[in-house]
């Protein structure tokens, strides 16, 4: 597939905010608010679409509003990126009412994480580039507390191009937030905890391949629908997946794996990234990781597949951006993972 590379972001350039998903900004406007001046202080102008603000149960009996700001989004030349106010976990319910066409004729910048993996699935199916990263609720308003290498990292991946990026993993990280009904966790984080950096679970040489993934449990809703990525897609891909705040048990990650291999995926793909599980303990996270390789090289014999676990994107932050549809390389000698071409044009 010929990936459609979108215009990379300028000052002064308007970006959309639209909430496919719940509608947190309603019900939470601080946290909100405090996200979009990230967004200000990089000098982009702010368009808001009728569900960045809407009320949460209107919109979760509406799901055809949701798609309708994306469609128009999308349609509007002057709209340069549309940013996902936050997750939830209905956004598939939105897939029907998705505009095909709209991408081929305005292609730009989507970014977004956590439920916003059903719209990253569509559209990557249809060759366009997306942007698996925070949202406005959960990662940029919060950036200020995070450090200034991760407001560095999201800035660059937007708005600064290159033809190669390597990626590193942050020194700290931390698991949510605190409570957000008290206004004075506005922007604040969890305590932050040293990060005992990426774990390069099997592998040998060099392998390349062409990002895609996203959220596990979001995935699991899209198996067997119509918008489900059929058995070729999964060629030489290198397949992203990361938990969710609901934490997931090692038993439910047991099972999902074991459909991707039952699927035939293991088989196609070029490489596995695991993101660090939020809110797991280490002892968890060994387990897991103790998973990730029984599974893939015992249960389905692909003991050389490239398996990198605990990296920093997902549900803890700071998170890393991935473009979703973009060649990267798998260095399991130098234990490097970078991109090998522009992300953006």
């Amino acid at each position: 597939m010929n990936y459609i590379k979108p215009k990379k972001l300028q000052k002064g350039d308007t970006v959309a905010i639209v909430s496919p998903s719940w509608g947190g900004p309603s019900i939470f406007p601080h946290i909100y608010e405090n996200g979009l001046k990230i967004l200000e202080k990089w000098g982009l102008r702010i368009q808001e679409y009728p569900t960045a603000r809407m009320n949460a149960s209107f919109m979760r009996e509406n799901p055809q509003v949701r798609a309708k700001d994306i469609n128009d989004a999308f349609a509007d030349p002057s709209v340069k990126a549309i940013f996902a106010s936050i997750g939830g976990d209905d956004s598939v319910r939105i897939l029907p009412y998705l505009n095909k066409e709209a991408v081929s004729r305005n292609p730009k910048i989507f970014i977004g994480l956590s439920d916003a993996t059903t719209i990253h699935t569509f559209y990557n199916q249809l060759g366009l580039i997306t942007f698996y990263g925070p949202s406005i609720m959960a990662g940029f308003s919060q950036m200020d507390s995070l450090g200034q290498n991760f407001d560095q990292h999201v800035k660059d991946v937007l708005f600064n191009p290159k033809s190669s990026h390597e990626y590193a993993p942050y020194d700290t990280y931390c698991d949510g937030y605190p409570d957000w009904n008290d206004f004075n966790n506005t922007g604040k984080t969890k305590d932050l905890k040293k990060s005992s950096g990426w774990k390069w679970l099997q592998g040998n040489g060099i392998t390349q391949g062409v990002l895609f993934g996203g959220c596990m449990e979001v995935l699991e809703m899209m198996k067997a629908t119509d918008f489900w990525p059929p058995r070729e897609f999964w060629n030489g891909k290198i397949l992203l997946l990361e938990t969710s705040e609901a934490k997931p048990s090692l038993h439910q990650v047991d099972h999902v794996l074991r459909n991707y291999g039952m699927q035939g995926v293991f088989d196609k793909i070029n490489g596995l990234i695991f993101a660090r599980a939020r809110d797991y303990s280490n002892d968890e996270k060994i387990k897991l990781e103790e998973k990730l390789v029984s599974v893939v090289a015992k249960e389905f014999g692909r003991p050389n597949l490239p398996i990198i676990a605990n990296v920093d994107f997902g549900h803890t932050d700071p998170q890393l951006v991935f473009p979703l549809g973009v060649k990267a390389e798998i260095d399991c000698v130098n234990k490097k993972l970078k991109l090998i071409e522009p992300w953006l044009n």
